[in-house]
């Protein structure tokens, strides 16, 4: 995890330092998901590295609430030939979601998210789905929510910890979902 230091209002976007132990291995111009959204880093000092986000990613995604103290997930790029961990996750944020349901089963935490109804062709029972970031399995789906269950690992290595009942986060649904749909769709206006 990463944490805002300062969040600067740069035209319409935003210019975000985020201070974590990743940033003595980054390089400038390589490209790091932050709780799950793809930004390309511009600068490196010491501990601390800096992001613009412009102001379509602003409006499609949470850092429009990032502020300092902000905890952020980081993570970097999957290098050629090493191994696939999860599915595949670009970092290209389609919507917002909303937590609606955080309970502690007392060993595992059950999290329900509730997404825009037009999403709902994407969202699969036990298909994945990356929620600020971390690849996740859906279930108990339903047009407009799904439900994930959550380890101890990933409850305190990630910020889900920090989620409750009315908070947003950055949701991206599953690559290959969306290449089916797309497909399918074409089909049928070609089918006509």
């Amino acid at each position: 995890m990463g944490k805002v230091v300062s969040a600067t209002p740069a035209g319409s976007g935003m210019v975000f330092e985020i201070e974590s132990p990743l940033a003595a291995h980054l390089k400038v111009d390589q490209s790091l998901s932050h709780n799950g959204v793809c930004l390309t880093i511009e600068a490196i000092t010491n501990d601390k590295h800096r992001v613009t986000a412009i102001r379509e990613t602003l409006d499609k995604t949470t850092c429009d609430t990032w502020q300092p103290g902000t905890l952020l997930n980081l993570e970097r790029c999957v290098q050629a030939g090493g191994r696939f961990d999860g599915h595949i996750v670009q970092g290209h944020v389609d919507t917002k979601g909303t937590c609606i349901h955080r309970e502690n089963l007392n060993g595992s935490w059950l999290y329900r998210f509730s997404f825009p109804a037009a999403f709902a062709h994407l969202v699969i029972e036990k298909g994945s789905i990356a929620v600020n970031g971390i690849s996740l399995t859906c279930f108990d789906v339903d047009r407009s929510a799904f439900s994930v269950a959550i380890i101890p690992y990933t409850y305190t290595h990630t910020n889900l910890s920090e989620v409750t009942s009315g908070n947003f986060v950055n949701l991206e649904f599953d690559l290959l979902g969306k290449y089916l749909q797309r497909k399918w769709s074409l089909e049928q206006t070609t089918d006509h």
